[in-house]
């Protein structure tokens, strides 16, 4: 028995090693074998950079976050305000305002690390 389980995982690591390559025995892809060349009259694809594309797109979504952030905090802030002194309400607002601020400070930090981490990926892959 385990002479068969070991003939099994050593044809099937064989295979998973061989088999790519003689699936792709054809030879290199270009962008029109992909359909690249069939969708780019009717869609304008961007010419930038991916790197900086993705760094854009991160930055937008940071900075939406950061408005939902501080919409969280300004409704807590009015619900502290309109509580009245009720202790339900106020409990529920200072919650709204102290979970708005940690959001603010997780935003924050994914931007610094993010805007970290796309400069040094392009300073050392540029030339």
């Amino acid at each position: 028995m385990k002479k068969l389980v070991g003939f099994a995982a050593t044809a099937g690591i064989l295979a998973a090693t061989a088999l790519p390559a003689v699936t792709f025995a054809q030879g290199g892809l270009n962008a029109n074998d992909l359909g690249v060349g069939a969708i780019q009259n009717d869609i304008k694809l961007g010419s930038g950079d991916v790197r900086q594309t993705a760094a854009r797109i991160i930055n937008v979504a940071l900075g939406f976050l950061g408005i939902i952030a501080v919409v969280i905090v300004l409704v807590g802030g009015f619900k502290y305000m309109i509580s009245g002194g009720n202790e339900e309400k106020t409990s529920e607002a200072k919650n709204l305002i102290v979970s708005g601020i940690i959001g603010l400070a997780i935003i924050l930090s994914a931007w610094a690390i993010t805007s970290f981490v796309i400069g040094q990926l392009l300073s050392a892959t540029s030339e």
